[in-house]
């Protein structure tokens, strides 16, 4: 038996009470996935005209988007220190697939790199973003 929207949902590490932002969405994005994270966090997802701090990003990405680098500099601008980036991509032989590498390059020039990477719906992959920790200086 196959996982549930609310497992998957549920595998991001969102908590209720928090506020996700969402970015990329159209309508090729998993709905159920979508509601499972509002019903978990019990609040709807935010947009990029969202005035506050967010605890969490979600990055729908498919090849020819953009500029991934720069939609995670914007995502940053507004999410809680300690949150983290989700970016979601169509799964591999899919329309609109983006290679490992090239989320893991964009990642790294806003400061961020990838921890996990999960299957979070049937047709898209996740990859979670946290920031780089700081150097240790001056130990030994």
């Amino acid at each position: 038996m196959g996982a549930t929207a609310a497992d998957l949902a549920g595998s991001f590490g969102f908590v209720s009470g928090q506020w996700v932002q969402e970015l990329g969405y159209d309508d090729d994005v998993d709905f159920d996935l979508r509601e499972a994270i509002e019903a978990l966090t019990g609040t709807e997802l935010v947009d990029e005209d969202w005035g506050d701090v967010t605890d969490g990003t979600i990055v729908w990405w498919r090849d020819g988007d953009g500029d991934l680098t720069d939609t995670l500099i914007n995502a940053l601008a507004i999410l809680e220190e300690g949150g983290v980036v989700w970016v979601l991509t169509p799964k591999a032989g899919r329309s609109g697939y983006v290679a490992p590498g090239e989320i893991a390059m964009a990642a790294s020039t806003a400061g961020l790199h990838a921890t996990s990477s999960v299957s979070v719906a049937p047709e898209w992959a996740g990859t979670r973003l946290a920031a780089r920790g700081r150097s240790a200086k001056g130990k030994a």
